[in-house]
């Protein structure tokens, strides 16, 4: 999948803001390292092309995971946001404006995944309307998924 498509995204508190096309295979990784970088159990990343990659508010902050990877995220509120490994640059889906947009299309490090994912999504569903109140109850303070002139909006 390549896609010349304009999508935006960025960090959750709207301090780090970007623009991407001619995306790459989206992807989930199964890594140690993606888990701990995510705080999830795995990295769902999009390859991007640099000339086609504009940080259109801040830049996130790097991190070297190893000795060949740099991992950028906001360092004002921790948002993963990059997967850099030589050149190449690949972008966090979950960070994206439209996520839903970028379904994995493959799987890298399948041998480390966690051994009960493959099981993950046949647990039961909570249909609780006392919980699903209470979440409608909070008040988002993140940036939307949209660009703003600029955040927070006062």
């Amino acid at each position: 999948m390549t896609t010349s498509e304009i999508l935006s995204g960025g960090c959750q508190c709207g301090a780090v803001r970007f623009r991407a096309s001619h995306l790459g295979r989206p992807s989930i990784c199964h890594c140690r390292m993606c888990q701990k970088a995510f705080g999830g159990f795995f990295g769902p990343l999009v390859t991007a092309d640099h000339a086609h990659l504009e940080w259109t508010r801040g830049q996130p902050s790097l991190y070297r995971s190893s000795k060949k990877v740099r991992r950028g995220f906001c360092n004002k509120c921790g948002t993963p946001l990059t997967y850099h490994h030589g050149d190449g640059v690949e972008l966090a889906i979950g960070a994206f404006d439209h996520p839903e947009k970028l379904e994995p299309q493959i799987q890298v490090n399948h041998k480390k995944r966690l051994p009960w994912i493959d099981h993950l999504f046949e647990q039961p569903v909570l249909d609780d309307p006392e919980v699903d109140a209470m979440f409608a109850a909070i008040e988002s303070w993140q940036h939307p998924d949209h660009d703003t002139d600029k955040w927070p909006e006062d």
